[in-house]
């Protein structure tokens, strides 16, 4: 396919964390890129050349109307969401309105435009607490959470639409850009594992893990962490993949080997040569055991090869964005 004859992508939540590297990746394909975004999670981390930014929400069907006609949209990367598990079980209803209505709308008005191509920002809590791991695109899904919950919801509208679609169930998404052109917005109370031991490090603060009492090997939660370039980089195989012929489908985006809490603080220590202060607490609500993905399909399906699957270097690039981006 020639680049004139590809039309512009509209990634939503573009000026957020995962967004913003995805949009990036894009843009050095000399892709034409619209980042709409609501701003509700803070300020853009960087403004990116070549991108154009429009303040919005996407459960505004009148304004995402207007972009798909005048930019001549043909493909949407659906990044934007609330993402918090504890928020969403405080606030459920908020959580699928905005999570799963805003989706509907969004695809409904795709559907219109005559949008051909739909990558879907979905996760593995869809999966709650799996029966075994790794885990498999196809087991049953039972997510824990509301957050879970709306994902699902939001992955089954879009499989019943007459859309081209790629759903990515994302694991743990960490890292930075490794040349520090993006990142992620700097939290007053981030909840992500790595980059709440990052801020706590660097403040001399305690770090909490919550519980030590799961099913594991050392009793705390297990995740499968996954470097937030690699993941941008399979928005742009997945992309690809569907202008290219391929047929809708969902995947899961993790390395297919995980780390638990205690493996992550002792990598965490190693990667910044600083000593993290370590109280238990107990469990969080919603949170599964372990999830770790089983990669097989997205190896078969996609020409994707991750640079970065290390987690020591996970945590040096993010640290590398928090110590330049914390006052």
């Amino acid at each position: 396919m020639t680049q004139d004859s590809k039309g512009a992508i509209l990634i939503t939540g573009g000026a957020g964390y995962i967004g913003s590297h995805a949009a990036l990746a894009l843009l050095e394909r000399q892709e034409r890129v619209v980042i709409l975004d609501d701003y509700s999670a803070g300020p853009a981390p960087v403004i990116l050349d070549g991108a154009r930014y429009v303040e919005g929400n996407v459960g505004d069907a009148a304004l995402v109307k207007k972009l798909v006609k005048d930019e001549g949209i043909d493909s949407i990367l659906h990044f934007a969401g609330f993402i918090r598990v504890d928020e969403s079980m405080r606030e459920p209803q908020m959580y699928f309105m905005n999570n799963t209505e805003n989706t509907k709308i969004l695809m409904n008005v795709a559907v219109e435009g005559g949008v051909k191509n739909v990558i879907f920002s979905s996760s593995a809590a869809v999966y709650g607490n799996p029966e075994k791991v790794p885990i498999l695109e196809d087991v049953s899904l039972k997510s824990i959470n509301p957050y879970g919950e709306s994902k699902l919801r939001s992955e089954k509208i879009i499989r019943e639409l007459p859309l081209k679609s790629m759903i990515l169930r994302y694991f743990n998404v960490a890292g930075a850009d490794p040349k520090g052109r993006t990142g992620y917005r700097i939290e007053e109370n981030p909840t992500h594992l790595i980059r709440t031991a990052l801020r706590k490090l660097i403040a001399g603060d305690v770090f909490h893990i919550n519980g030590r009492d799961y099913p594991t090997p050392d009793g705390t939660c297990i995740r499968d962490y996954i470097h937030v370039s690699d993941l941008a980089e399979a928005h742009i195989e997945a992309l690809e993949y569907l202008r290219n012929g391929g047929k809708s489908q969902t995947m899961n985006c993790g390395y297919g080997h995980g780390y638990s809490v205690v493996e992550v603080v002792n990598a965490v220590m190693r990667a910044t040569n600083r000593k993290l202060t370590v109280e238990y607490g107990p469990r969080r609500e919603g949170d599964p055991a372990a999830l770790v993905a089983d990669v097989s399909r997205i190896k078969k399906t996609l020409a994707w090869k991750p640079q970065y699957d290390n987690l020591e270097t996970i945590i040096r690039h993010e640290y590398e964005w928090v110590r330049a981006h914390t006052q």
